[in-house]
């Protein structure tokens, strides 16, 4: 078999069944695997010149085993026997060294899944070199004749993969899929005086049909990047904010990593005890459904070949689980939730408006429109970010501002969405619409 083709599901998971065999012969008492390939192309346009074009292949696999409840983990990115046989002796003498964690182990038997449906995730995209160019070529051009004060750019760029993913354990499962991803973004560089300003826009899909047009996704990059022009600070006062929807995924990306297991665990996060506590408004809730076609984040089964099943997250506002895989359940004495690796396609219900509609019931507030830093802490739920956007003036953009911060308590931002817009982005794990804030204090010059 050549090296240089890229494996499938049933080559990956036949590497998988000889690891786990080995892992048996050799002692493990449990023992697990995963082994994934894939190959893309990438290319990048800078001011109309191809800057890189790169075609890249990859395959790994990553070996787990236990000797009772010691656990040992190696990796390689060699599948030939040799290697694999190499990769399973190092997992063990590394496990051999471990502590005992009675935590440790694989995924329980019961939970595992048994019906893996196709969720449509495997689109791959015959694009040539010539024509990546070709695309992100145009996507730029768009950029750049947008407006004449547009007078630089970070690029354009094109990306697309496809490969294949398998998971097996010692408890008899083993499955694989195939998988996608395609996208291109621009970001431009504009110019008034001495001011210089600089927005982005992106596409991304599984499918190359989804898209959006190459020129479109220029036009928008150019002109976000001239609505910033002129931007000016503001004083410090407290105001209504709008989120829109591509930021405000960030809201419930925080909620994800403070309810998961980990974080839980450890008491490293400000809902420790939150479980059926009042978060949120009466009317929000945030459903997972891990089985949507097509979906950035969809998925059959977990890192740990545990069944995905659609779940209520947040009911009528109040928190109704935590995101678990095997490992940290059993040290907080619940079970698995399917989300060892993260969470799968979370869905934000909306309240009906459209964008402009938001910005209507507003009034008068800030819409955000660029984060900066990392300042939210887990622990207390404190949030601080560096922040440009628009000042709204009765429902209407009035004009851009910057070198703001915004802040406040996300326990606070949480129970204070008045609006959920019908605007979701769905360029993401989080399908939500654009998010409004009664209040947060806004600290400018």
């Amino acid at each position: 078999m050549s090296e240089s083709r890229q494996r499938g599901v049933e080559e990956l998971n036949s590497v998988i069944a000889e690891a786990l065999a080995l892992a048996s012969r050799l002692g493990a008492s449990q023992a697990e695997a995963s082994a994934s390939a894939g190959t893309g192309l990438s290319v990048t346009v800078r001011k109309r010149e191809v800057e890189t074009l790169e075609h890249h292949q990859d395959q790994g696999l990553g070996v787990t085993v236990y000797l009772g409840q010691k656990k040992g983990s190696a990796s390689t990115s060699d599948l030939r026997p040799a290697a694999v046989e190499e990769t399973v002796r190092k997992a063990l003498s590394l496990a051999r060294f471990g502590a005992e964690d009675a935590a440790a182990g694989l995924a329980d038997p019961e939970r595992l899944a048994t019906d893996i449906p196709d969720l449509h995730l495997y689109h791959p995209w015959a694009v040539t070199p010539a024509g990546a160019i070709e695309i992100a070529t145009r996507c730029e051009a768009a950029a750049l004749d947008t407006d004449p004060r547009i007078d630089n750019s970070e690029g354009a760029s094109l990306s697309t993969y496809a490969g294949s993913r398998c998971y097996g354990n010692s408890h008899g499962f083993l499955a694989g899929y195939r998988d996608s991803q395609h996208s291109l973004s621009c970001a431009v560089i504009a110019r008034a005086g001495a001011q210089m300003e600089r927005d982005y826009e992106y596409t991304v899909a599984r499918d190359p049909a989804g898209l959006e047009d190459a020129e479109a996704v220029g036009r928008e990059a150019g002109r976000r990047t001239v609505a910033r022009l002129g931007s000016v600070k503001l004083g410090t006062r407290k105001v209504p904010v709008l989120f829109p929807a591509r930021l405000a995924r960030g809201l419930v990306g925080h909620l994800v990593g403070a309810i998961s297991g980990g974080s839980i665990y450890r008491r490293s996060s400000f809902l420790v005890d939150s479980i059926d506590t009042q978060l949120f408004p009466e009317w929000l809730r945030i459903d997972e459904l891990p089985h949507l076609h097509g979906g950035q984040s969809s998925a059959a089964y977990d890192e740990e070949g545990v069944a995905t099943r659609d779940r209520v997250l947040v009911e009528d506002g109040v928190l109704r689980g935590y995101m678990l895989g095997s490992y940290y359940a059993r040290k907080l004495g619940l079970q698995s939730t399917g989300n060892a690796g993260g969470a799968h396609n979370l869905v934000v219900n909306d309240t009906g408006q459209d964008f402009d509609g938001l910005l209507r019931e507003m009034g008068s507030g800030l819409l955000v429109t660029e984060l900066m830093g990392h300042g939210v802490n887990a622990v207390t739920g404190d949030y601080s970010r560096g922040a440009a956007g628009f000042w709204v003036e009765q429902g209407k953009l009035a004009y851009p501002v910057s070198e703001i911060t915004i802040a406040g308590n996300l326990r606070d931002m949480y129970r204070q969405i008045i609006a959920v817009g019908n605007d979701v982005d769905r360029r993401g794990g989080v399908l939500c619409g654009s998010v409004l804030l009664e209040q947060m204090t806004l600290a400018g010059s």
